[in-house]
């Protein structure tokens, strides 16, 4: 899941080296911090937030295919 996460954002960001992921994992729950360069935290978001909305009900599709539940925080 993370390295879905990271291969999908890597795509939208103009500093792909700067991106970090750091996966906290729980018995039933996922939690996942997404950190990137300042400039690419918009693009990451997305207009009206479209773009994080999109990824959270995607990787909540594949934690509930294992029966768990995922968050996807950005930190800014």
């Amino acid at each position: 899941m993370k390295a879905f996460v990271q291969d999908t954002l890597r795509r939208f960001i103009d500093h792909p080296n700067d991106l970090q992921i750091t996966s906290l994992e729980g018995e039933k729950t996922v939690l996942m911090e997404v950190r990137c360069h300042a400039d690419d935290v918009g693009k990451v978001i997305g207009k009206n937030g479209k773009v994080i909305q999109s990824m959270r009900a995607l990787v909540s599709a594949l934690a509930a295919k294992d029966n768990r539940r995922a968050v996807l925080e950005v930190i800014e």
